[in-house]
């Protein structure tokens, strides 16, 4: 997906107006709709692709692209937007040899499928592209899984010319669930995986159904090939256009995050073998844990209840990244009458560490592999503070 956000967070994205339209138009018989399918990029914002609309028209010498990937860093509170869930996209018209041009420079593939539209039909979808790109109409609420430049591609088609159209929803041979599909996309030993694991809640964990398939632009690309149109093919013919120069990248072990979380599992059973074997209590270790957790399960709890994101809410995450460590640090660091409470609450955060696998075993949210050495460390240094406070 074109033009998203630098860092993470996987992890969002929009939902159509169906504005009215002119019938006053501008194309030949001859002209050429026809739907862009670009693959990845090597950044985060770009690894999932990108979909847009191409026109083509000889007579008239168009050659334009309608991009629903478009947004503007200095938007006003645009950071502010992007955290609440709240960004605005907008579709905007370029020249296809500009469009071309940046997938030329990054050496990423384009493929064209020509779409199998009557003139009516042409004129119907072209004058919907050229109403939604005027500035009153061109912005819309990004949603990651719901509403990007991938699902506005088939929202689009089934705006302007949806009665005529099938979109068959039977040609899957396996549904997958919206975690499932980012994994398809994803290293599974990075951090943007890992990222996007913790951030996202169990909503993401759900069966999705041939067209959600869709917020991913191979599945356009596999949705249209396997549409119709008053019962014909929806896809008239199918080109390459810019092949696909995969890259083999090559990943240092020591930088990923199942190497530094079997470093801490390792640190923290070695300190607490010396803890125990020399009668101490490394209370730093503890403190760190407490403190880690506490702020994470903070920002789990703001994008479950504080912003508009769809798919960070539900998040069992926060069943080992709990808010109120932060409080129990608070006890850790007084150094009377404590004891108590922490030896109560270290028995409340092992029963809660106790639901993860149960609720990986039964299917309500994935949890991803790197969290396992993590929950080793957290169990460890619980079962410490209770057996010191008992």
């Amino acid at each position: 997906m074109k033009n998203y956000i630098k860092s993470i967070v996987f992890i969002l994205l929009l939902s159509c107006s169906a504005f009215g339209y002119s019938q006053n138009s501008s194309i030949s018989k001859n002209a050429q709709i026809s739907v862009l399918t670009c693959a990845p990029g090597s950044e985060l914002y770009s690894i999932f692709g990108h979909s847009a609309i191409r026109v083509w028209d000889p007579v008239t010498r168009t050659d334009k692209v309608y991009n629903y990937g478009i947004f503007d860093f200095n938007a006003p509170n645009f950071y502010l937007n992007f955290v609440k869930g709240r960004l605005l996209f907008k579709v905007s018209k370029q020249d296809f040899s500009r469009f071309l041009y940046e997938y030329q420079y990054d050496k990423r593939g384009v493929k064209e499928q020509v779409l199998n539209l009557n003139i009516d039909q042409k004129k119907q979808l072209y004058n919907y592209l050229e109403k939604n790109v005027k500035p009153e109409n061109r912005d819309y609420l990004y949603d990651y899984l719901y509403n990007n430049c991938a699902t506005k591609i088939v929202d689009v088609l089934n705006i302007s010319i949806g009665k005529d159209i099938n979109f068959k929803e039977d040609y899957l041979e396996k549904k997958y669930t919206f975690r499932e599909l980012l994994d398809q996309k994803l290293s599974t030993n990075t951090w943007s995986s890992f990222g996007i694991d913790l951030a996202l809640g169990s909503k993401i964990d759900k069966e999705a159904t041939a067209l959600q398939h869709t917020f991913l632009p191979d599945y356009v690309w596999s949705q249209l090939n396997n549409s119709t149109i008053k019962g014909n093919p929806l896809v008239l013919s199918n080109r390459i256009i810019l092949r696909e120069h995969k890259k083999v990248d090559s990943i240092n072990f020591l930088v990923t995050p199942m190497f530094w979380s079997i470093l801490l599992f390792a640190l923290v059973l070695f300190i607490t073998y010396i803890d125990f074997k020399n009668h101490l209590w490394s209370k730093w270790l503890d403190g760190f844990l407490l403190f880690v957790t506490g702020i994470t399960g903070i920002v789990l709890s703001l994008l479950w209840f504080a912003t508009d994101h769809t798919a960070t809410a539900n998040n069992f995450n926060l069943l080992w990244v709990v808010p109120f460590n932060l409080i129990a640090l608070f006890f850790l660091l007084k150094k009377e009458n404590t004891a108590s409470k922490l030896h109560k609450y270290s028995i409340f955060l092992l029963i809660l560490l106790l639901i993860v696998p149960v609720v990986q075993l039964i299917g309500i949210q994935k949890f991803h592999p790197v969290f396992i050495p993590i929950l080793l460390s957290l169990a460890t240094r619980y079962i410490f503070i209770w057996q010191k406070t008992k």
